[in-house]
């Protein structure tokens, strides 16, 4: 019998089913998990891709805080930075579609950065209702001090350049298809 799933744990069900079946991964860590317990509905920790996917975010969080506080940055704070080290001058909705947060999200983050000295914020001329986002002289030297945090990190990944790859293509899929089986607002009665 199929194993069911409930909700995105189906999409999960299938990045785990696409990395066991990738060749490029090689062998799939089988260490047990903190609940290993498999349960006749298949809802435990032991069957949630999601979980691990929680926990590697955690702990890759906690690397990027190691990396990070020395310079006194968030991770939040450092995302906003890296976009606009790299595409330059953004507005306000900009950086919020690039990150996929929300607005109530990424409105402190810009205020104490700005505080900072590290960016700038600006009414646009030709709109007032949109706000530009630059980067201080500060805030563009910034950037070679956490010019070891990219490779930091993909060290502490523990994969080799293909399966990051092959990890990088996966969780876009996931990024991709996910949003279209999150449940939408209830149907009106």
């Amino acid at each position: 019998m199929p194993p069911r799933f409930i909700g995105n744990d189906y999409i999960v069900h299938v990045l785990v089913v696409r990395v066991k079946i990738s060749p490029r991964l090689g062998a799939v860590n089988d260490a047990p998990r903190p609940d290993d317990a498999r349960t006749p509905d298949d809802i435990s920790l032991a069957t949630m891709l999601c979980f691990d996917l929680y926990s590697a975010s955690r702990a890759m969080t906690s690397v990027y805080r190691g990396l990070l506080d020395p310079v006194g940055l968030t991770y939040p704070q450092y995302l906003v930075l890296v976009v606009l080290w790299t595409r330059g001058e953004q507005t306000v909705r900009q950086v919020i579609d690039v990150l996929h947060l929300d607005y109530g999200t990424v409105s402190p983050l810009l205020k104490r950065l700005e505080a900072r000295g590290l960016l700038e914020r600006r009414r646009r001329a030709d709109d007032e209702r949109s706000v530009t986002v630059a980067l201080t002289d500060e805030g563009r030297a910034l950037r070679t001090q956490v010019a070891h945090v990219p490779g930091r990190v993909a060290a502490a990944f523990g994969l080799d350049a293909d399966e990051l790859a092959e990890l990088t293509r996966l969780l876009a899929t996931v990024n991709r298809t996910a949003p279209a089986h999150a449940p939408g607002p209830p149907p009106a009665a």
